[in-house]
């Protein structure tokens, strides 16, 4: 069995199954930078108690926002003596691992999970990131992306064979999410009478509330919908720099029922929100790829999905419908559609809810099978 060290910011909620599943496939290690994500805190806690693999930390070291060094990487790398390291994005630890390499001092396979979507391939957003990438394609032995779509780009504009290129879409496991169904039925219910959801349909957004969301936006732009339909409603979870701003807009649009701030929920919590949802919204102008858009699937949600997310490549026609947030025409368009596509909320019951997201364990084996070729 081949090791694995993959070395990870911090332990993010839609890692855990990904990272307990190659721990069937490989021997891994997963060594942690920071204690916890730095822009969304997470109970560190609960999640450790359904993490499977092996992990550690390494906390000593300068950083400068999401730029970091840490001390013992290489002590790290003899410990574990792994085949293959795996950094993340074009990051200064990747470009850090080339440089041991280069000296000599370790002689492994290195590759990074890069979480671009198919937009950010097409448009990098900075001088710095572009000439990372130009250097570190080049030096890679392996890049992990999440999807097709990104895979042909590497291939097309770098010339990549392949079996250097891993595609390794999300994986949340339905079975740990939907656990425990009485009680998220139970939780998701009483969210419909609180908020008088019933009869309503109920639009969810769930993530942190920072301008590439476009929630204030996206708001604007559905305003005429929200008055024309008197039982839609707009229910935005979560927390962030700009939730002053989306209430101020609200209250000034008088549209207080409409939309719903409840607050930020994690675990069975948040996962009961999806429950209460007839659809799921995304509608960020900039967007890596969207953890949530595979929640909400698992939970039985239609979503309706920003084509600049990476989450839109798993967006079928039978499973929501993706839109141009910065064309309002086609936004509104499009949304009103969308509701046409999906049910009031009644009474919660998850066997009427069945997981829409696809199983993606096939490709997730066939590709992950690259690195045992070697």
């Amino acid at each position: 069995m081949k090791k694995l060290l993959i070395i990870q910011p911090a332990l993010a909620p839609y890692i855990i199954d990904e990272f307990n599943y190659l721990s069937q496939l490989f021997d891994i290690e997963v060594v942690f930078l920071f204690t916890n994500v730095s822009y969304y805190k997470f109970d560190q806690r609960k999640l450790l108690s359904h993490v499977h693999f092996k992990f550690s930390f390494l906390l000593k070291g300068p950083h400068c926002k999401e730029r970091v060094f840490r001390f013992g990487i290489l002590k790290a790398i003899r410990r574990f003596n792994p085949d293959i390291i795996l950094g993340y994005e074009y990051s200064f630890t990747t470009q850090y691992l080339f440089l041991l390499k280069r000296l000599g001092l370790i002689n492994q396979k290195i590759g990074s999970m890069i979480d671009d979507s198919l937009d950010i391939c097409n448009h990098v957003q900075s001088t710095t990131r572009f000439l990372a990438r130009q250097i570190s394609v080049k030096r890679l032995d392996y890049l992990i992306v999440l999807s097709s779509e990104v895979s042909k780009f590497y291939q097309n504009k770098f010339n990549l064979q392949d079996n250097r290129i891993i595609v390794s879409p999300l994986l949340q496991e339905p079975k740990r999410l939907r656990n425990n169904p009485e009680e998220l039925e139970r939780i998701a219910n009483e969210y419909v009478e609180k908020y008088k959801l019933r009869g309503k349909k109920v639009l969810l957004y769930v993530g942190r509330f920072v301008p590439v969301k476009a929630l204030t936006e996206f708001i604007n732009t559905i305003n005429v919908v929200l008055r024309e339909q008197e039982h839609i409603v707009f229910v935005l979870v979560g927390a962030g720099e700009e939730r002053q701003n989306i209430e101020t807009n609200v209250k000034d649009k008088n549209l207080e029922n409409k939309v719903l701030l409840p607050g930020k929920f994690e675990g069975k919590e948040l996962y009961a929100w999806y429950l209460c949802a007839s659809g799921f919204v995304l509608p960020s102008t900039y967007e890596p790829f969207g953890a949530v858009v595979n929640e909400a699937l698992i939970f039985g949600s239609k979503v309706f999905c920003s084509q600049y997310a990476g989450a839109s490549s798993i967006i079928q026609s039978d499973c929501g419908m993706i839109f141009n947030p910065l064309d309002e025409n086609e936004t509104v368009e499009k949304l009103k559609a969308f509701l046409n596509s999906i049910d009031i909320v009644d009474e919660v019951d998850m066997m009427n809810r069945p997981s829409l997201m696809s199983n993606t364990k096939e490709v997730f084996n066939t590709e992950w099978a690259k690195l045992t070729k070697d």
